[in-house]
């Protein structure tokens, strides 16, 4: 199993994100300097079922892109939040998974007060578990 490294600010970015929307699917990107995660650009959640899907605002994804190419920085993780389910990926995130190469990361909210993060590689319909050094 491949380990990856994210900076516990990150981290803490990404869960605050969650909890303080906890009722959504939060979602955004995170970008990568040198190969190390440096910076998270959320991204607005416009799904018509918001509580259990993630689509991003499409205007909003390029311009999140197109600051990370200013930055000289490169997409490393796409993220979002499971209110109610586990970190796990949904047959929805699989199907709509279209970055092999990128990062998946799933906050989940379900485990009573405890939160879980959780990361794959999704490629061509499999499901590839990372694991995350904090």
């Amino acid at each position: 199993m491949k380990s990856i490294k994210l900076p516990r600010t990150i981290v803490n970015q990404l869960l605050t994100q969650a909890q303080r929307h906890a009722d959504v699917e939060v979602c955004g990107l995170i970008s990568a300097k040198e190969g190390e995660p440096v910076s998270i650009y959320p991204v607005d959640n416009i799904a018509a079922d918001k509580q259990h899907l993630f689509e991003m605002d499409p205007e909003k994804q390029i311009n999140a892109m197109r600051t990370m190419r200013e930055n000289d920085e490169q997409l490393f993780a796409i993220y979002h939040s499971h209110p109610d389910a586990p970190a796990l990926p949904s047959d929805k995130d699989i199907e709509q998974s279209s970055y092999p190469e990128t990062l998946y990361l799933i906050i989940s909210l379900s485990t009573k007060g405890v939160l879980e993060i959780s990361g794959f590689y999704i490629r061509n319909n499999n499901i590839e578990s990372v694991d995350l050094i904090i």
